[in-house]
């Protein structure tokens, strides 16, 4: 019996376009029924032309948050480097009451160097990064209770993204509601096992951690797979300038059909 419901995700990124096609993008895969609805947290395009337009996340998900009604929405991930802990969870809280409780707050260490050295942000290192979110992590969640209104339900759901052995797992393990990596389905398969041991170390139960998956366009006939190896939120990344949700109407289809054998098989 699969304890999550499978549930896919877009991740519109927001380079090499102009406003209004991401805003229509957005439109279309909300429409389209998807589940949650991301942009990425970089101030650069990660392919083709690096110079290409772009642009920044966070004041996006608030306007996004506005055009759309039934996904739900948020940076994956959120760069800790780029805010200061408090004003991330103001932030959070905002856009969660603009969207009437959709958000979720992805938050990740950050590794994209031309981001910090143009906007100049302190790179530092590999470790001293992760040393930053496990510090920023109680701070977020602190602030959060603090905040007047709170969140709308009375939560925001916490993804943690990255697979590094020791530190990223052991966080995901302490605060995630959810937990993404990018990898093949075994490599997620070996992840979650240390993700896993992570949780037993803290007496906490491993299938309250949904677990996020990317999946790309050209590997659809994986999702099946993914599923088999505990991944039940996939995610496809999809660019500008044309945004063609082709694909992801592909993975939404295959998601209902699976929904439904899970239903059936939860039933016996």
């Amino acid at each position: 019996m699969t304890h999550h419901q499978i549930k896919v995700a877009a991740q519109i990124q927001q380079q090499h376009a102009v406003y209004a096609d991401i805003r229509k993008a957005w439109i279309a895969a909300d429409e389209l029924g998807v589940d949650v609805i991301f942009n990425w947290d970089h101030f650069y395009p990660l392919s083709g032309d690096a110079n290409g337009a772009h642009f920044e996340a966070y004041t996006q998900l608030g306007a996004m948050a506005e055009v759309t009604s039934n996904a739900m929405l948020g940076s994956l991930v959120t760069c800790n480097s780029y805010r200061n802990p408090h004003l991330l969870a103001d932030m959070a809280r905002t856009i969660d009451h603009i969207s009437d409780g959709r958000f979720i707050l992805g938050i990740g260490s950050g590794w994209f160097e031309r981001d910090y050295f143009n906007y100049d942000y302190e790179f530092g290192t590999a470790p001293s990064r992760l040393q930053d979110l496990r510090r920023d992590l109680p701070r977020i969640q602190e602030r959060l209770s603090k905040l007047n209104p709170g969140p709308v339900n009375g939560r925001i759901p916490l993804m943690v993204g990255g697979s590094g052995p020791k530190v990223t797992l052991k966080l995901a393990a302490q605060y995630a509601d959810i937990w993404h990596a990018f990898g093949s389905p075994k490599d997620m398969a070996a992840k979650s096992a240390i993700l896993e041991e992570h949780c037993a170390a803290i007496g906490r139960d491993p299938r309250e951690i949904v677990h996020s998956g990317g999946i790309n366009k050209e590997h659809l006939e994986q999702a099946d797979e993914y599923v088999a190896n505990g991944v039940t939120l996939l995610t496809m990344g999809i660019s500008g300038p044309d945004y063609d949700l082709g694909p992801l109407r592909e993975l939404v289809q295959w998601r209902d059909a699976a929904r439904k054998a899970q239903e059936a098989q939860d039933v016996r």
